[in-house]
C-alpha cells in the first residue's frame, strides 16, 4: 500500500514534505541522478460509462489503435503537449527557464535515448490545445519524423474536478464538476482536438504522429490523509478519463494518426496501488495526479515505443542516456522560454483542503467520509 506525503505548511495538519522513490533500485538511482542540466524537486470498477449525450463509451483497450511503419534511429522526434508528456511527477525537471516542468525521465526522452531519435521536447506542463497551437508547432517542418502528444485534459479542467472532488462531501459538489468536465469533452473537446491534428498534419506532413490518452487515476481506495475521495467518486473519475480517451482516440483516427491508450497497462498501477505508477497528493503538489518515473518508464515508454514500431525496455543504460542528454535539452528548450513563460502549471488547489481540515479539527463539520474509504491515520513517507 502506498502511503503519500501530507501537504499542509500550516496547521493540524501540517507535516514534513516526504518524497516519492521510483520502482526498482535502478530506477530510484536514475531519479535522483538526473544532475546535468537538471534541477532536482524533489482500479476502482472498470467501469462503462455513458457520454452526456448517451453515446456509450467502454474503456478502449491498452495499446496503439494504429500503428505506423517502424521510425528509424537518427529521425527527428517533437514531443507536444501537456504535463503528461512534459514529464511532470518525475520530480527533476530540466532547468530550461520555463515553469513547463520537462524532465529527462518523461516518457518522450526515454523513448529518444532508447531509439536514436533527435528530440525536441516542446510538451509544457499546463498546456491546453491553444498553447500548442500558439507554442508548440513551430517546432515541426517538413524534416520532422515522429511526433507524439497528450493534450485535452487541462481543456476540460481536470485538475479542477480533482480539487472538487477531494473535498469532504459538505464542502463540494464533485457530481456536478463532474457533470461539466464530461459535457465538455462530448461536445467541445473533439473539434479542438480534430482542428489541431489538422494543423500537426500540415506542418509535418510526413511525420509518424502518435497521440496518448491519460490512465485511470484510482483504484477505490484513498490513502491520502488530506483527501476525500470516495469510492463513488473515485468511479466516476475514472469514467471521466475514459470518455476523455475514446473521443480523443475517435479524433486521432479521423486524423489518420495512431492512439495510444495506458489504461490497461496502469491497471494495478493507480494511485495507492503497489506499486504505484502515478502520484497521489504530493509535496510539492504540482507532482500530484500525475505519473512518477516508473510510470513513464515501465507505463507509457513500451506503450507508445510499439505504437512506432520498436520494442522499448527502459534499462539503466537508457535512463543514463536520457539523463546525459538533459544539459542540451535545456539549452534547446531556453531558446524559446518567451513562448512558455505564459503557461503555468496546473495544480489540486490545497488552500481548500486545509480549510475544510480545520474546519474538521475545530469540531464545525464532520469529517464526512465514506465508509472504508480511508484506512485510519497515515504515517508521513511511504509504505
Amino acid at each position: 500500500m502506498a502511503i503519500h506525503p501530507v501537504l499542509s505548511t500550516s496547521g493540524p495538519w501540517a507535516r514534513p514534505a516526504g518524497r516519492l522513490l521510483a520502482a526498482g533500485a535502478g530506477l530510484a538511482l536514475a531519479a535522483t541522478a538526473l544532475g546535468s542540466g537538471a534541477a532536482v524537486a524533489d482500479p476502482v470498477s472498470g467501469s462503462t460509462g455513458t457520454d452526456p449525450d448517451g453515446a456509450s463509451v467502454t474503456p478502449a483497450v491498452s495499446g496503439s489503435t494504429s500503428v505506423g511503419a517502424a521510425v528509424p534511429a537518427g529521425s527527428s522526434y517533437v514531443a507536444l503537449g501537456d504535463s503528461y508528456s512534459s514529464g511532470t511527477g518525475t520530480r527533476s525537471y530540466l532547468e530550461d527557464g520555463t515553469e513547463c516542468l520537462r524532465s529527462a525521465s518523461a516518457f518522450p526522452s526515454l523513448l529518444a535515448a532508447a531509439n536514436g531519435y533527435d528530440l525536441d521536447l516542446r510538451a509544457c506542463s499546463g498546456s491546453v490545445v491553444a498553447d500548442v497551437r500558439a507554442n508548440q508547432l513551430g517546432a515541426l517542418g517538413p524534416d520532422t519524423d515522429l511526433v507524439t502528444l497528450t493534450i485535452g485534459g487541462n481543456d476540460a479542467d481536470f485538475t479542477g474536478v480533482i480539487t472538487e472532488c477531494a473535498l469532504p462531501a459538505w464542502a463540494s459538489d464533485c457530481d456536478t464538476a463532474i457533470d461539466g468536465a464530461q459535457a465538455f469533452v462530448a461536445a467541445t473537446l473533439p473539434a479542438r482536438l480534430s482542428g489541431l491534428y489538422a494543423e500537426i498534419r500540415a506542418a509535418a506532413p510526413a511525420a509518424e504522429v502518435v497521440v496518448a490518452g491519460y490512465p485511470r487515476l484510482f483504484m477505490g481506495e484513498d490513502c491520502d490523509v488530506l483527501t476525500f475521495f470516495s469510492p463513488e467518486e473515485q468511479a466516476r473519475l475514472n469514467t471521466t478519463a475514459d470518455q476523455l480517451n475514446a473521443r480523443t482516440a475517435a479524433a486521432a483516427a479521423a486524423a489518420g494518426f495512431s492512439f495510444v491508450d495506458p489504461t490497461d497497462a496502469f491497471t494495478g498501477h493507480a494511485v495507492c496501488d503497489e506499486p504505484e505508477w502515478l502520484n497521489g497528493l504530493s509535496n510539492p503538489v504540482v507532482e500530484s495526479y500525475h505519473p512518477n518515473v516508473a510510470g513513464h518508464a515501465q507505463g507509457y515508454a513500451p506503450l507508445v515505443g510499439a505504437a512506432v514500431g520498436t520494442t522499448v525496455a527502459v534499462t539503466d543504460a537508457v535512463l543514463a542516456q536520457a539523463a546525459a542528454g538533459a544539459a542540451a535539452q535545456a539549452e534547446r528548450q531556453a531558446e524559446r522560454a518567451p513562448y512558455d513563460r505564459d503557461v503555468t502549471p496546473a495544480e489540486v488547489d490545497v488552500a481548500q483542503l486545509d480549510q475544510a481540515h480545520g474546519a474538521i479539527a475545530r469540531g464545525s463539520r464532520p469529517r464526512s467520509e465514506s465508509p472504508g474509504n480511508h484506512r485510519g491515520p497515515r504515517l508521513v513517507g511511504r509504505a
